[in-house]
């Protein structure tokens, strides 16, 4: 995690919302990164849709079959 830290930094630089209640000229500004919320997982539609199908045609498998048949003569 990232953190900023300025010392002596002028109450003036400050936005008008930050300035509320402070009374010294100075102050020390300390900034820390927040956190990242978890990402949305995927809902099983997201996932099944993204999926290729788990069958194939016989017309499919045949080609398959040829093209592999193919390669070893």
């Amino acid at each position: 995690m990232n953190r900023i830290v300025k010392e002596n930094y002028p109450v003036s630089a400050l936005p008008a919302d930050l300035r509320e209640g402070l009374a010294g000229p100075v102050v020390t500004v300390t900034i820390e990164e927040g956190e990242q919320p978890p990402k949305q997982r995927p809902t099983l539609d997201e996932i099944f849709a993204r999926r290729r199908p788990p069958f194939r045609s016989k017309e499919e498998i045949d080609a398959e079959w040829r093209r592999q048949r193919d390669e070893w003569e």
